[in-house]
């Protein structure tokens, strides 16, 4: 019986040492042929490339190359923005605080962007707010920080991508412009069409509108404005424009009140929290990533600042990353941020475990060929083998997740490109070249 129980051992043991033997023969080949793969490659030899492959079941990086340098991210960031919300916001987003004071209902924001935001179009604090009956008071001063991140493009302050950041974000904190059938156009919302100027000088091009840097004034060329015209303006923010667009949307008045948020002050729940980061990640929306940073900061203080919940989650869920990342804003529209390939993978193993369902996490995330920021990247699909973020800037293409391969494996990966003069699209196939043949050979 003994010998039995010890012959069963010594196959077990056999069988276990033939299978990690495999595996580790597997992930050797395959990094032996990765490596082939960019060292033939005629695109990647122009600029800097980090990439980073690990099997999350062997607990082992299969190939890496300038895996421990720094590189610009982009949206990329919006990972560790992910990473911050999963560890710190429940599950019904904190949509505002108030106090209830005899007949009056002060309240304060809590950064959401989800408040009538164009694809979540949540009414939570909307409906809460018209109906009471109450005297509504806004308390504003909880965010301190600039109206854009640390080291944004100024210049870029009239493209839809870059809304300011502030405590009650409405409306995705942009204006919207619109083409009509029979000629003109019309304004969303309504309320700032009085803001609208045409410059009599200037009757050529494509009708544009543009916004004056520090105020929301708004100036277009004399053209007509086609009838499927779309644009997307950030409106300059501040306390009036606030309790103007409260009052506009909530159809009562609404005052402002200088009064410091109570330890006490209650908490209105609003929009699902993974509805809410689902439309941050597929189309890698740069307003809810910064927001979300906000909201992160919520349970911190009575403040909200987007550095000082950066601080909280480096020290308490990412002290244990390989490298200290440059980590400045929740969006990665700033190049100030530096992040490496296996800072990557390590972010992406603890996004994996904290998810712990991995059809739930690949569904979030935008899919090669299917879904968001990949779906044109790859051929369309129905069964897709990348699920991850990208993240652009000029010279710089990215691309970080999860690849399952034809034999049903699932690597991590991260994909960093940057400092390139070549159009991004030859950047993006020979990415895409690359993780297709890990996926077809493995």
């Amino acid at each position: 019986m003994i010998h039995h129980h010890i012959t069963k051992f010594y196959f077990l043991l056999l069988f276990l040492s033939i299978w990690l033997f495999s595996a580790c023969s597997v992930d050797k080949m395959m990094a032996k042929k990765v490596s082939n793969e960019f060292t033939k490659s005629e695109v990647i030899k122009q600029y800097m490339v980090g990439f980073a492959l690990y099997n999350p079941e062997a607990d082992k990086m299969v190939y890496q190359q300038n895996a421990d340098k720094l590189f610009t991210p982009a949206s990329n960031t919006k990972l560790y923005t992910f990473y911050a919300a999963l560890k710190m916001i429940p599950e019904k987003m904190p949509a505002l605080r108030y106090i209830e004071r005899g007949d009056s209902l002060i309240f304060w924001g809590t950064g959401d962007p989800a408040f009538l935001q164009s694809e979540l179009k949540d009414k939570s604090a909307y409906n809460f707010l018209s109906s009471t009956d109450k005297k509504l008071f806004y308390a504003n001063g909880r965010y301190i920080g600039d109206f854009f991140g640390a080291g944004w493009s100024w210049d870029d302050y009239n493209d839809y991508y870059q809304a300011e950041i502030n405590e009650l974000p409405m409306l995705d904190n942009t204006i919207w412009v619109k083409g009509k059938p029979a000629g003109g156009f019309s304004v969303i919302p309504k309320s700032f069409s009085s803001c609208f100027f045409a410059d009599s000088t200037n009757k050529t091009g494509e009708f544009f509108v543009k916004r004056k840097f520090n105020a929301n004034e708004f100036e277009y060329n004399v053209v007509p404005a086609k009838a499927n015209y779309t644009q997307q303006i950030p409106f300059k923010l501040n306390a009036t424009t606030t309790l103007n667009l409260l009052a506009d949307t909530l159809h009562k008045s609404v005052k402002l009140i200088n009064m410091k948020m109570p330890a006490d002050a209650k908490t209105l729940y609003g929009a699902n929290r993974d509805s809410v980061l689902k439309a941050m990640l597929l189309p890698s929306d740069n307003f809810i990533a910064e927001q979300l940073l906000l909201v992160c900061g919520d349970k911190l203080s009575d403040t909200l600042n987007t550095a000082k919940t950066i601080q909280y989650v480096l020290k308490n869920y990412l002290a244990e990353l390989p490298q200290k990342p440059r980590w400045v804003d929740g969006s990665g529209l700033s190049r100030m941020n530096l992040f490496s390939p296996i800072d990557m993978i390590s972010l992406l193993n603890l996004i994996y475990r904290q998810v712990n369902n991995p059809s739930k996490l690949f569904d979030m995330l935008p899919a090669g060929g299917k879904t968001g920021t990949l779906k044109n990247a790859y051929p369309k699909t129905d069964k897709p083998f990348v699920f991850g973020k990208t993240g652009s800037l000029t010279g710089v293409h990215n691309q970080s997740g999860y690849i399952v391969t034809k034999k049903g494996k699932t690597y991590v990966y991260a994909f960093m490109n940057n400092n390139f003069v070549s159009p991004t699209a030859a950047v993006r196939n020979e990415m895409v070249r690359i993780m297709t043949y890990i996926h077809d050979n493995f």
